[in-house]
C-alpha cells in the first residue's frame, strides 16, 4: 500500500525530482499509517497480498477468460433465435471456501459471468441462476473455486534447522 500511495504521488505530480520524491516518501508514510490506523489495515495484510499475487493474477486472468467465453455461449443463444432455445435453470450449491472475502469473490465471479446470476448468498449455500442447464454444469467445482480454495491455503512456512541437527 505503501509502495502505491508514493506511485500515485509521483504520477500526479507528472515529474521527478528529489524535492517530490521525498515529500511523497513523507506523505505516502502518513497517509499508510492512517490506513493502517483507522482503516483496519496492517502491514500483514500487505504481506499476505503480496505472497499471493501471483494467485490474484491468475484469478483475474481466469476470469476474463470466462467471462469472454460465456459471452461467446450468450451470443450463440442470442442468435440461435427459435432453433435453439434457452433452458434457464436455478441452482443450489455448497461450497467449502472458509473466508467470507472468497465467498463474496466467487459470488461476484459468477454473476460477472454472462448468463449466470448469483441469487442468494448464505454462509456457504449458493443459489445460482443460469440463462442455459449447460452454464450450470461444474458450476460448483469450476476454476473460480479451485483458485479460491488456493488462495485461501496457509503459506507454507520455511522450515527451521533444529539446533544441533547435523552438527555430529
Amino acid at each position: 500500500m505503501f509502495v502505491l500511495f508514493f506511485l500515485l504521488w509521483v504520477i500526479f505530480n507528472g515529474q521527478w525530482t528529489l524535492e517530490i520524491a521525498i515529500f511523497g516518501v513523507v506523505i505516502a508514510a502518513v497517509m499508510y499509517a492512517f490506513v493502517c490506523k483507522f482503516m483496519d489495515y496492517s502491514v500483514k495484510k500487505d504481506l499476505f497480498i503480496l505472497r499471493k499475487g501471483l494467485y490474484i493474477v491468475q484469478y483475474i486472468g481466469v476470469l476474463i477468460k470466462e467471462v469472454i467465453k460465456a459471452n461467446g455461449m450468450t451470443i450463440r443463444f442470442l442468435f440461435a433465435g427459435k432453433k435453439r432455445k434457452p433452458q434457464p435453470v436455478l441452482i443450489h450449491f455448497d461450497t467449502t471456501l472458509k473466508t467470507r472475502t472468497a465467498r463474496v469473490l466467487l459470488a461476484n465471479s459468477i454473476t460477472l459471468t454472462p448468463g449466470t446470476i448469483t441469487v442468494s448468498l448464505e454462509e456457504n449455500h449458493y443459489t445460482v441462476h443460469c440463462l442455459d442447464k449447460s452454464m450450470a454444469e461444474g458450476i460448483d467445482s469450476s476454476v473460480f473455486v479451485r483458485l479460491l480454495t488456493k488462495m485461501e491455503a496457509p503459506l507454507p512456512e520455511k522450515r527451521k534447522k533444529k539446533e544441533g541437527a547435523g552438527n555430529e
